[in-house]
C-alpha cells in the first residue's frame, strides 16, 4: 500500500546511522515483542504479510516516531484486537496494570487460560510452492513494472512502478504478499531478481554505475 512506511528512495529523512557492535536487542521489552510476535506467527494467528500489513497501517505520525520493536507492537496489536484474540477493554486493563507495577511477571494479569491456538504450534511450510505452470520470463529478459496505486499490501515499492529492468534469476513459485496479507489464499506465482539501473530508479540523484536488484512477483511485471 502506499503510506509512510515506504521510504525508499525519499529524500530529506538523513542517512542510515549504523551502530557499531549494536546488540540484537536493546531492551527486554524488545525480546518479549519479538518473541509474542514469534508465538502469533507460529499459532496461525496471522502470516508475515498480515504482520507487515499491520504495521503499515499505523498512524504516519507514530510511525515515523517509533523504534523498530515499537512498531511491531502497534501492528501485532492491531491484528490481535481484529481477530478477537483480545478485547479492548482487555488491553486497557493490562496496561493500566503494568503501568502500576512494571516490575511484574508478564503473565501476571491473566485471568483467564490462553487461547487454545495460541498453544498449538502450526509447522512452518516456508513459502516456496509448487509451480503450476512455466514462468512468463526467463534471465535476460526485459521487463517494465506496473504502475499501481494498491489501497492493500504489497512488496513492490512506489520508486520501482513503471520502471524499465532485466531479469536476472527466476527464485521458483512463492506465496504472493499481495493476497496472502488480506486472507484472500496464498495464490502463489513465480518470483524473480529484477536488475534495476540506478539512474532508471532514481534519475539524476543516482550514484553513477549503481544496480539495484528487486524481488519482483511475476503479476507486478510486463514484457519491456
Amino acid at each position: 500500500m502506499n503510506g509512510v512506511h515506504d521510504l525508499g528512495g525519499m529524500q530529506d529523512f538523513g542517512r542510515v546511522v549504523r551502530e557499531e557492535n549494536e546488540p540484537v536487542f536493546h531492551a527486554d521489552w524488545e525480546r518479549r515483542v519479538y518473541a509474542m510476535s514469534r508465538a502469533v506467527r507460529d499459532a496461525g494467528i496471522n502470516n508475515i504479510d498480515e504482520g507487515r500489513h499491520g504495521i503499515e497501517r499505523m498512524d504516519p505520525a507514530d510511525y515515523l516516531s517509533s523504534s523498530y520493536y515499537e512498531r511491531w507492537l502497534d501492528g501485532r496489536t492491531r491484528i490481535l484486537l481484529e481477530k478477537g484474540v483480545i478485547a479492548e477493554q482487555e488491553l486497557d486493563a493490562r496496561t493500566a496494570f503494568f503501568t502500576e507495577r512494571p516490575d511484574a511477571p508478564a503473565t501476571a494479569p491473566l485471568t483467564k487460560p490462553l487461547p487454545a491456538q495460541m498453544v498449538a504450534r502450526v509447522p512452518d511450510e516456508g513459502y516456496i510452492r509448487v509451480a503450476s505452470g512455466p514462468p512468463r520470463f526467463a534471465p535476460g529478459d526485459a521487463v517494465v513494472t506496473r504502475v499501481m496505486q494498491p489501497k492493500g499490501h504489497t512488496r513492490l515499492p512506489r520508486y520501482a512502478r513503471g520502471k524499465r529492468g532485466v531479469i536476472e534469476r527466476h527464485h521458483g513459485t512463492h506465496v504472493f504478499p499481495d493476497t496472502n496479507a488480506h486472507g484472500l489464499g496464498e495464490q502463489p506465482q513465480p518470483l524473480y531478481s529484477v536488475r534495476f539501473e540506478a539512474s532508471e530508479l532514481w534519475g539524476e540523484s543516482a550514484e553513477p554505475n549503481q544496480t539495484v536488484n528487486l524481488d519482483c512477483w511475476e503479476s507486478y511485471l510486463l514484457p519491456g
